[in-house]
């Protein structure tokens, strides 16, 4: 049963709410940044938030940290985008599966923006079979020429979620598909995931 109390969704089976854990990791982000991203997450979880900042070695100068969190279903979209605004930030967010929800990740990066991804019980990305088919009709209306009409049906609705930022539009098959599953998200924190292996992680619960 869902119960709208305000702008607040609760999220309740038998036994009370439900509650879900995730993973916060701030791959990169500058040292002036920091309080400012504890004070947007506290914000979201309800609780204060001190994170183990480390130096990030893959840019130097800048600071890395990873949180342990729960909360209710929905929190890590909240974190994203209480964070996505600063465009000096390339951060990850993880929310594990709950009843009546899938586990979804978010990545964001100055250069890209945000992605989500539905993620199935054993780590693969699960696409949408209607994204599927407009990456495959993007696809085809490039190889015939007419990318730019196609910008005028629906398939202009997907150019404009994705932004110019996003080459990829308008391109092959292999394109398109790798936009869909994050490619070039992953290529950009790649460095940063392996650089900041072995730092340490605190766990937090949210109110409410």
């Amino acid at each position: 049963m869902t119960r709208t109390l305000g702008k607040t969704n609760l999220v309740r089976l038998q036994g009370g709410l439900v509650s879900v854990r995730g993973v916060l990791h701030v791959h990169c982000a500058p040292p002036a940044l920091c309080p400012h991203v504890e004070w947007a997450v506290a914000g979201v979880l309800g609780v204060p938030v001190s994170l183990p900042w480390v130096d990030q070695p893959a840019a130097p100068g800048s600071l890395r940290a990873e949180l342990l969190w729960q909360g209710k279903p929905g929190t890590a979209g909240a974190i994203t985008s209480a964070l996505a605004g600063w465009n000096l930030l390339r951060f990850e967010v993880t929310e594990d599966a709950s009843p009546g929800c899938d586990a979804v990740r978010y990545s964001c990066t100055p250069a890209l923006g945000a992605f989500c991804a539905v993620v199935g019980g054993n780590g693969d990305i699960m696409i949408p079979e209607g994204r599927l088919r407009a990456a495959m009709s993007l696809a085809a209306a490039a190889r015939s020429g007419n990318a730019k009409a196609a910008g005028d049906t629906e398939l202009g609705s997907l150019r404009e979620l994705h932004g110019p930022r996003h080459p990829a539009l308008g391109g092959s098959l292999e394109e398109e598909l790798a936009l869909l599953l994050g490619q070039p998200w992953d290529d950009e924190l790649e460095p940063f995931r392996r650089a900041g292996e072995g730092a340490p992680v605190r766990w937090l619960n949210a109110t409410g």
